[in-house]
């Protein structure tokens, strides 16, 4: 990918058109060396990909002070997103969701000292405070722009109507909600919204936590790692979602990638960029991996031509799919439609 393409979401942001997801260089798919993981985060901004998402509560805290060491000396080649609201950790569970006047700006301030930076390229709502009407809280998060703490504001995991109403008090300039072959809610209300009001979508989680890859084992999954709560990686979930892995392995072997078979992951990412055209808006999914030759592999995604009838199969697929995407879909858009 040239270091020079770039995508526009909302608001005037251009980021690279694929994403870094950091929350996978933090213990939540089990262990992770640090040493590592800083030079699969250098390895990304080499390979082209500047778009780099974190949150507060990734790894509590530590995730933001891992990319601030990427930050010390490549600040000027990252759109840094982070993200606040959810108090507690993926590992652990969350405890609260908090979209009050008074914490955004002791969240933003604790981000900002842990990433080393002086201002947050895109700064999400992570989750919606239920207590707080949600235009008070952007309210909020539009005086840390006019601060210049904030350079463009995103919520993850809203719904259409709340969407609409945030669009009302500052431009927004992303929605990061789960979207991907087997997760597919947001399509029916909050993606046809993003796309009428001209916000971007950024999609996490866009290879289904790595089960699109067909290279999870769900019933290998260790102690600490975050998908033993997620209701589709149970064990005779899992085995029925298996034939989700097989359409997306199916499509690949007809296609290829300078002149090399496509992988299941290249599929699942292409899928998701074909839907952005598709569907009338820019997408950007942010894969996360704690490998850097995965991150070379997740490129490949933008040279794939995924044909009418191949996303047709792909689309199919998603009917099969047994499970929630959350432990408790009320802390995610689909819960609340």
């Amino acid at each position: 990918m040239s270091p020079t393409t770039s995508v526009r979401l909302g608001d005037g942001l251009r980021v690279s058109p694929l994403g870094f997801g950091g929350m996978a260089l933090t213990p939540v798919y089990g262990d992770v060396d640090p040493a590592e993981a800083l030079r699969t985060l250098h390895h990304a901004v080499d390979a082209g990909i500047s778009f780099i998402d974190t949150a507060d509560i990734y790894g509590g805290g530590s995730n933001e002070e891992l990319i601030a060491r990427l930050l010390k000396e490549r600040r000027g080649e990252v759109q840094l997103a982070t993200k606040f609201g959810l108090v507690g950790t993926p590992a652990e569970g969350y405890r609260d969701i908090r979209g009050d006047a008074g914490y955004v700006v002791q969240a933003v301030d604790r981000s900002l000292r842990r990433l080393g930076t002086d201002t947050i390229d895109l700064y999400y709502l992570h989750r919606r405070d239920l207590r707080v009407p949600i235009v008070e809280t952007v309210e909020v998060m539009a005086e840390l722009v006019r601060q210049g703490k904030v350079q463009h504001l995103g919520l993850s995991e809203v719904t259409a109507e709340e969407l609409h109403a945030a669009c009302g008090v500052h431009p927004i300039a992303a929605v990061q909600s789960e979207w991907s072959i087997w997760s597919r809610d947001v399509e029916r209300n909050v993606v046809p919204a993003a796309a009428g009001l001209g916000v971007g979508f950024v999609p996490y989680s866009p290879l289904g936590r790595g089960f699109l890859t067909g290279t999870v084992d769900a019933s290998l999954l260790g102690s600490n790692d975050f998908r033993r709560n997620i209701p589709r990686f149970g064990q005779n979930a899992a085995m029925a979602n298996a034939g989700v892995v097989d359409a997306v392995r199916s499509v690949a072997t007809e296609l290829s990638v300078s002149g090399q078979p496509a992988t299941a992951a290249q599929v699942a990412l292409g899928w998701l960029l074909a839907k952005g055209r598709q569907l009338g808006l820019p997408v950007v999914p942010i894969p996360g991996t704690r490998k850097a030759h995965r991150i070379d592999e997740n490129l490949g995604a933008l040279a794939l031509t995924i044909t009418a009838s191949q996303l047709e199969r792909l689309d199919a697929a998603a009917d099969t799919v047994v499970g929630s995407r959350s432990a408790d879909p009320r802390w995610v858009s689909e819960g609340r439609e």
